[in-house]
C-alpha cells in the first residue's frame, strides 16, 4: 500500500478546488530557496550519464567520508535494504524503529516480514537489543525534531557490532546543523551506514539525488543492485557544484535559521499557548503538537480552505510546516489567525 507524504499539492488542490498557482505549499521539509542552476553543456543532455569523478570527490569532501554510492534518492536504498540484509544476515529478524518518523522505513521492513519493535524519543534499551537486529535512527527525526549526538550513536554502533547487527542512520535533514553532528566520518564497517539527502537542504528535490555513506562491502552491494545510470547527467553537474560551494551553503544555513526563528515565533503568537502543547523541528520544518489532538485535523482543513498546505501527521494529531520565506510569512500568519478564529467560534 502506498503511503501518504507531503508534496501532494495537485491532489490537494483538486480536493479544495483552488488553482495550483494560488497555494502556499509548506507540506514538505524542502528549503524554500534553491541552489542556482548552473549552465549545463548540451552534450550532458545528449549522453548517457557517466559516473562523475568530480561529483564523487565533492561528495566525499562534503560528507567527510571515504566511500559512498550516488543514488536517485534514499528511497531506492530503503526499499531494497530488507531483502539485501536477509541475504547478508539470515538470522536477522528484529528491527527497531521510531514510532514517529519517515514511514517508508517501517513499510519496507514490514513487507519483508521482519518483526518491528517501536521506540519513542528515547532509543530502545541498548542492553535489550536482539542478536543480528537492525536499529533505524532518523537524525534529526522527521517530524519530531529529536536529535541524538554522535556519542550516543557511537554506543549503539558498537553494541550492534557486538550483536552482528546493523545501524541504519537517516540524516536527511542534518545539513542545517553543524557538520560535526553527522556520523558519516565514523562509518567504517559492516554494522553501520548513513543515508544522506541532497534535495532538501539545497532546495532541489526534483533532481532526485542522494547518497549512501558506507564501507566498501555495502557500497559494492548496492552499486551492483542499483545498476548503471542511477542519476542523470545534469543532476550530477548541479550536485557537484552545489556540494563544492561552501559560501552558498553557509548563506543557506544562516537564511534558514533566520526564517525558522521568525516562523516559530509567529506560530506561537498566532496559536498561543492555549492551543499549542509544543513546537519542535529543525531549520527545515516545524511540527506543532496541540493540547487537543483533534485541533490538528481541524486546522489543517481550515488552512487548506485558504490555499495553505501543511502536513497533517499520519496520527492526525500534529501539523508539520515547512519553512517559509520572509515574503510569504505574513500570508501564513494571516491564514493561521483566521483558522484559529474559526476553530474558536466552532466551540
Amino acid at each position: 500500500m502506498a503511503l501518504m507524504h507531503g508534496g501532494q499539492l495537485q491532489q490537494v488542490a483538486e480536493q479544495y478546488e483552488i488553482p495550483l498557482i494560488d497555494w502556499l505549499d509548506l507540506s514538505t521539509g524542502i528549503a524554500p530557496t534553491s541552489y542556482p542552476i548552473p549552465n549545463i553543456p548540451v552534450n550532458v543532455w545528449q549522453q548517457l550519464p557517466q559516473l562523475s569523478p568530480k561529483l564523487i570527490a565533492a561528495a566525499k569532501q562534503y560528507y567527510q567520508c571515504s566511500q559512498l554510492v550516488i543514488t536517485n534518492g534514499s528511497q531506492a536504498i530503503i526499499k531494497a535494504l530488507p531483502d539485501v540484509y536477509r541475504k547478508k544476515n539470515a538470522n536477522g529478524q528484529a528491527v527497531y524503529l521510531p514510532v514517529r518518523g519517515y514511514k517508508e522505513h517501517a513499510q519496507a521492513w514490514k513487507i519483508a516480514g521482519y518483526k518491528l519493535h517501536w521506540y519513542q524519543d528515547l532509543l530502545p534499551e541498548i542492553e535489550n537489543l536482539a542478536e543480528n537486529s537492525v536499529v533505524v535512527i532518523i537524525n534529526p527525526n522527521n517530524p519530531t525534531g529529536q536529535f541524538y549526538t554522535c556519542d550516543v550513536i557511537k554506543q549503539y554502533h558498537e553494541k550492534l557490532k557486538q550483536l552482528n547487527g546493523l545501524l541504519v542512520l537517516d540524516e536527511a535533514f542534518i545539513d542545517v546543523m553543524p557538520s560535526e553532528n553527522s556520523y558519516c566520518p565514523q562509518v567504517n564497517d559492516n554494522h553501520c551506514f548513513v543515508l544522506r539527502s541532497f534535495g532538501k537542504f539545497f532546495g532541489l528535490a526534483g533532481i532526485r539525488i542522494g547518497f549512501l555513506v558506507a564501507n566498501n562491502d555495502w557500497c559494492n552491494t548496492f552499486a551492483a543492485l542499483l545498476g548503471p545510470w542511477q542519476v542523470n547527467g545534469p543532476a550530477q553537474i548541479i550536485a557537484q557544484q552545489a556540494l563544492s560551494d561552501t559560501h552558498w551553503q553557509e548563506q543557506q544555513k544562516q537564511t534558514l535559521k533566520k526564517w525558522r526563528t521568525a516562523q516559530e515565533q509567529t506560530l506561537w503568537q498566532v496559536f498561543s499557548k492555549a492551543l499549542i502543547l509544543d513546537i519542535k523541528g529543525c531549520d527545515l520544518f516545524l511540527t506543532i503538537a496541540f493540547k487537543q489532538a483533534d485541533s490538528a485535523k481541524k486546522i489543517y482543513h481550515l488552512l487548506c480552505q485558504q490555499g495553505v498546505y501543511c502536513r497533517l501527521a499520519d496520527e492526525q494529531d500534529t501539523l508539520r510546516f515547512g519553512i517559509t520565506s520572509a515574503d510569504t510569512l505574513a500570508r501564513l500568519e494571516n491564514a493561521c489567525a483566521h483558522a484559529c478564529e474559526q476553530l474558536i467560534s466552532e466551540k
